[in-house]
């Protein structure tokens, strides 16, 4: 598969990710009546199902990677080479935006609205990096068994992450950075942007030795008699 179908890919399956996070979240809000319960629910179950769908898609193209720690994560595996990972995440980072962009323009929002959402702390940094940990970890746990499996995996543990991570599970920098142009439902201060994104990294790397571990190094039952 050229490189351009493949980074077309990636644009076209993050903006179509963002419109998914940012436009149900707007949706939610708008019809929870204040109830952000109900809102949440609606946002973490949208983003799922999409992720799934995306993954399904576009996977056989590009991969479907939709994130600049995933893309990481393949170039330290050597899936991909540094122009291809460089070019994948400027590609994620442009096609966010333009999910943002997309979102908004569906729900009669200004195209881009720098958010004031708070998200800072402690407790929201631990969140990130546990997030973007488990999504690296189930991404290598399932990728031998096949794309069906690896989609549906990923969608239903991002689903649960906005559930059980107290910053609702970003676990990702292309997302992160889009969001923060966001003022609706799904949005974060562009101040605490770079936090979050520092955080994810650290989960990243520390599910890349995680996974080496795990599923790289031979154990003694798995050696040959």
């Amino acid at each position: 598969m050229s490189l351009g179908r493949r980074l077309c890919a990636e644009a076209l399956g993050t903006a179509l990710l963002l419109a998914a996070v940012v436009g149900s979240g707007i949706m939610g809000e708008r019809l929870a009546g204040g109830n952000v319960a109900i809102a949440l629910l609606a946002n973490s179950i949208a983003t799922g199902a999409a992720l799934v769908v995306l993954i399904l898609v576009l996977a056989p193209v590009s991969g479907a990677h939709f994130n600049p720690v995933v893309t990481v994560a393949s170039l330290f595996s050597r899936a991909i080479s540094r122009l291809e990972a460089f070019s994948y995440i400027g590609v994620q980072i442009a096609g966010a935006l333009a999910g943002v962009a997309l979102a908004h323009a569906m729900f009669g929002e200004p195209l881009f609205a720098a958010s004031l959402k708070a998200r800072a702390g402690l407790g929201q940094w631990v969140s990130e990096a546990v997030a973007t940990f488990g999504l690296l970890l189930v991404i290598a746990g399932c990728s031998r068994h096949g794309v069906r499996t690896t989609a549906a995996a990923v969608g239903l543990y991002i689903a649960a992450a906005y559930w059980f991570t107290s910053s609702t599970s970003f676990a990702n920098p292309a997302v992160t950075v889009a969001r923060a142009f966001t003022d609706t439902f799904s949005g974060i201060r562009p101040v605490d942007a770079p936090a979050f994104i520092a955080a994810q990294c650290v989960g990243g790397l520390l599910a890349l030795a995680a996974a080496w571990y795990l599923f790289a190094v031979p154990s003694r039952d798995s050696s040959p008699p």
